[in-house]
C-alpha cells in the first residue's frame, strides 16, 4: 500500500484484530511502515473499541446496579414507613381498646354504686317504714292504755266514791 493510498477500514472485534495483525506483520515483512503503523493502529482501535465496550458494559452494569440498590432502599424505606404506621395503628388500637375497657369498667362501677345506693335507700325506706309502723303500734298501744288507765282510774273513783261518798264534792 502506499501512503497516498487510504487506509483500509478498521473493523471491530476479532476479525479487525486478525486484519490488523496481519497488516502490521506483512507491514514488517515488506517492509512498508505504512501499512505496519495502520495494523498497529487498527489493534489498537479494536482494543480501545473492546475497551469501550467492556466498560460501557461495566457502567450500564454498575448503573442497574446503582438503581437496584436505589431501589432496594426506597423500598427499604417503603417497608420501615408501612412498618411505623402499622406499630402506630396498632398504638392506636390498643389506645382506644384500654379506653374503652376504663370506660366499661367506670360504668361498670357507677352502676354497682347506683346499685348499691338504691339498696341502702330502699333499707333506709323498710327501716322507716318499719320504725313508723312501731311508732303508730306504739301510740295505738298507749292510747290503748291510756284508755284502759283511764277507765281504771273511773272504775277506781267510782268504788271510791262507793265507798265513800261524802268526798264526791
Amino acid at each position: 500500500m502506499s501512503s497516498d493510498d487510504r487506509p483500509e477500514g478498521v473493523g471491530g472485534g476479532l476479525a479487525g484484530k486478525l486484519a490488523g495483525k496481519a497488516k502490521r506483520a506483512a507491514g514488517s515483512v515488506l517492509g512498508n511502515e505504512e501499512l505496519a503503523r495502520e495494523g498497529r493502529l487498527q489493534e489498537t482501535q479494536v482494543d480501545a473499541a473492546r475497551d469501550a465496550r467492556r466498560e460501557d458494559a461495566e457502567a450500564r452494569q454498575a448503573e442497574a446496579q446503582s438503581e437496584l440498590e436505589q431501589r432496594r432502599a426506597a423500598t427499604e424505606a417503603e417497608r420501615e414507613r408501612l412498618a411505623a404506621e402499622q406499630a402506630a395503628a396498632a398504638r392506636e388500637d390498643a389506645i382506644e381498646r384500654d379506653r374503652a375497657e376504663q370506660e366499661r369498667q367506670t360504668e361498670q362501677r357507677e352502676a354497682q354504686e347506683r346499685a348499691a345506693a338504691a339498696s341502702v335507700e330502699a333499707r333506709g325506706e323498710a327501716v322507716a317504714a318499719s320504725d313508723q309502723r312501731r311508732a303508730q303500734a306504739e301510740r295505738a298501744d298507749e292510747r290503748r292504755d291510756a284508755a284502759e288507765l283511764e277507765r281504771e282510774a273511773r272504775l277506781a273513783e267510782a268504788r271510791a266514791d262507793a265507798i265513800d261518798p261524802e268526798e264526791q264534792r
